[in-house]
């Protein structure tokens, strides 16, 4: 058990938290939820002791060890990869340690033995010597093969330094487990392993993450960061976000009877319930939502943008074609003889294990680049928007955000170009913000407003849930779901791919696979399995 007591955060003027008092008990998974600014990272770092609070302490139940994902890539590069996994648990490491030194002594005393016994004793007591094979099956189960495990972290690429640390923090059974994006830079076989190896893991978890289906997978309960206090609501995150709409749309309609929303509560928790289906992590969390009344259910001050991406003007039949496309980089091929045709009104996401060769294939279809080989040909009465994945070409000046926008526009009317900036949460002296001292999310919710403003029949998205928050994702996902034209993509989000694409093309050097269907179908398809290891 983990418990903030009184946590109060202040930075100046600016107050995260106000005297926020929260338990976290083992044998759930906790999602801390919030906007952007919320303080979720820096109340994992209160939790683990990196950053004191201004008022208020932690209380961690005695005996108890916690494990923290580290942030520092680069923090035991000079260490052996192996290592570096036993190194996460610090008491054992510390036996592991002494232990070899003694025995590395020319001159082994009597008090060396005594000494050296009683760690035999406690490194047994751990079960330090399974300790090493422990450590190998993390990180195989999460893409580090064994001819890498006796290399120096140095040696790793950053993805793979970033994996070694995950299976730092999970190894040893820690009683409390603090994860801060620990999705990040995983690709899909390793995300679902963390998946069920958190699902059945019996401790503690807290984790923040971006990523919607990871947490609904995982997570038993939600501690959303709001008003500066932290509230814990049973259930994913789905069920939050989706109850507490629920509960504002119910606020607003004030008139109605208080029985009647009742029951319309009631109702929803027991379809949420009913809908429990995955592992004993599901089993529970169905359970704990069992127990819920409506008074548990309240609606979030939660600001969500609004995405409409409206075409000017219908698509004819003609779309895109693509023929025999390639493409390198510095000597290495990214795909070859790529051909596809689009049909009005696909949705298509583009995934692979390189995301280089993606974002190469939307620069080529965008004029930014030149294809090694093969051509492309638009409709005729195709218009584009894209978002590119790195956007800092476009923000290079000094203008603020109504004057930046009104570069894209037609329609050079302050209102107007306001309107599109209040769209996507900028209004008043939001508005007057300076486009080169924006943060990452604030720009991408820049980019798409652009994109509106273009009011394109085909939308080209290279990583467009990258640097947004929840609310952002979840606006722009329905967007995508909504908009009449087409799109080509590519996510590192699960829940956006499966619910936006009606089709999958997945891109490797060595060839392509191209099918109609959902993404977890295209997953679930054992013939596509086949197919991913002659494409790479």
């Amino acid at each position: 058990m983990i418990a903030a007591e009184n946590i109060s955060l202040q930075y100046g003027k600016r107050v995260l938290f106000d005297e926020v008092k929260v338990k976290f008990t083992s044998g759930n998974c906790y999602g801390i939820i919030g906007a952007n600014g919320a303080g979720k990272s820096a109340f994992l770092k209160i939790l683990s002791s990196q950053i004191e609070p201004t008022a208020g302490h932690i209380h961690i139940e005695a005996g108890k060890r916690l494990a923290v994902l580290s942030q520092d890539h680069f923090a035991f590069d000079e260490n052996i990869v192996l290592e570096t996994i036993l190194m996460g648990h610090k008491t054992l490491w510390k036996i592991i340690k002494e232990k070899n030194e003694i025995y590395a002594k020319p001159d082994f005393s009597d008090a060396d033995g005594i000494r050296v016994s009683e760690l035999e004793e406690k490194f047994a007591e751990m079960e330090g010597w399974n300790a090493e094979s422990d450590a190998a099956t993390l990180l195989s189960g999460l893409g580090i093969n064994e001819g890498k495990h006796q290399l120096l972290m140095k040696e790793l690429s950053g993805n793979e330094k970033v994996r070694v640390l995950l299976a730092q923090a999970l190894f040893g059974n820690p009683d409390i487990l603090i994860l801060d994006e620990p999705t990040n830079d995983l690709d899909i076989n390793s995300i679902a392993w963390l998946e069920d190896f958190l699902m059945d893991f019996e401790n503690t978890v807290i984790v923040v993450s971006h990523d919607r289906h990871f947490l609904d997978t995982v997570c038993t309960h939600v501690a959303d960061i709001d008003f500066k206090k932290i509230q814990l609501f049973t259930g994913n995150y789905t069920f939050w976000y989706q109850s507490s709409q629920l509960a504002l749309r119910q606020t607003a309609t004030s008139n109605k009877k208080a029985e009647t929303k009742k029951k319309e509560l009631e109702d929803f928790i027991a379809r949420f319930s009913a809908n429990a289906s995955k592992s004993k992590q599901a089993t529970s969390r169905k359970k704990l939502l069992e127990k819920l009344t409506f008074e548990d259910i309240k609606p979030s001050s939660r600001r969500y943008p609004a995405i409409i991406f409206k075409p000017h003007r219908e698509a004819g039949d003609q779309i895109l074609k693509v023929e025999d496309l390639s493409s390198s980089s510095q000597g290495t091929t990214l795909f070859t003889d790529l051909s596809f045709d689009i049909k009005k009104g696909d949705k298509i996401g583009f995934t692979g294990r390189d995301g280089l060769a993606i974002t190469s294939l939307f620069q080529v279809l965008m004029g930014e680049k030149q294809a090694d080989t093969g051509s492309f040909t638009f409709g005729q009465t195709i218009t584009t928007a894209y978002l590119p994945n790195d956007n800092d070409q476009y923000f290079k000046n000094d203008l603020n955000l109504i004057d930046w926008l009104r570069q894209f526009s037609k329609e050079k009317d302050d209102v107007f170009i306001r309107g599109f900036l209040g769209k996507m949460l900028f209004s008043g002296e939001e508005s007057l913000k300076q486009s080169s001292v924006l943060s990452g999310g604030e720009k991408v919710r820049c980019m798409i407003s652009r994109m509106m403003l273009a009011g394109a029949n085909l939308l080209i998205l290279d990583e467009p849930t990258n640097h947004l928050d929840l609310e952002s994702i979840t606006t722009i996902n329905n967007s995508l779901i909504d908009f009449p034209g087409t799109v080509l993509f590519t996510s590192h989000d699960h829940e956006f791919t499966h619910t936006v694409a009606n089709r999958i093309i997945e891109v490797g050097p060595n060839g392509f696979i191209d099918k109609e269907a959902v993404y977890n179908d295209f997953i679930a398809d054992t013939a596509v399995g086949k197919r991913r290891a002659e494409i790479y």
